[in-house]
């Protein structure tokens, strides 16, 4: 499977910025749909958003219009623009391989790496 390594986290202002970057081994990482996932404390884990390997994208509600999720085949490395940031964004951030089994939403596939812990407060 693919070996996932999350990085970029760091504590901004609201309003701030932020870009993380999910380092992929191997090099297949092209085929897979990759996804971004968060989870505050005693919070549910929550799918961010999602890109295809043709590059379609699509995002959770709360985000959408700030957070830009991206993929460099190449490099085999995912990325998550975060603009506006907003103190609920605040969280622990994961990606993984996703899928879309018929008739149900992104679901995670691989193993959950580490994380990085984005904290936005003033």
């Amino acid at each position: 499977q693919v070996q996932l390594v999350e990085s970029g986290g760091g504590l901004v202002q609201p309003g701030g910025s932020l870009r993380l970057s999910c380092a992929a081994s191997g090099s297949i990482f092209s085929i897979y749909a990759m996804g971004w996932y968060r989870q505050a404390p005693g919070k549910q884990r929550e799918l961010v958003a999602a890109i295809t390997s043709g590059g379609s994208t699509n995002y959770a509600d709360s985000v959408k219009g700030r957070f830009t999720i991206s993929r460099d085949n190449a490099k085999n490395t995912m990325y998550l623009q975060m603009n506006s940031l907003k103190p609920e964004d605040t969280a622990v951030y994961y990606c993984n391989v996703v899928i879309r089994p018929y008739g149900s939403n992104w679901t995670p596939f691989g193993s959950w790496g580490q994380g990085t812990q984005v904290t936005v407060s003033s």
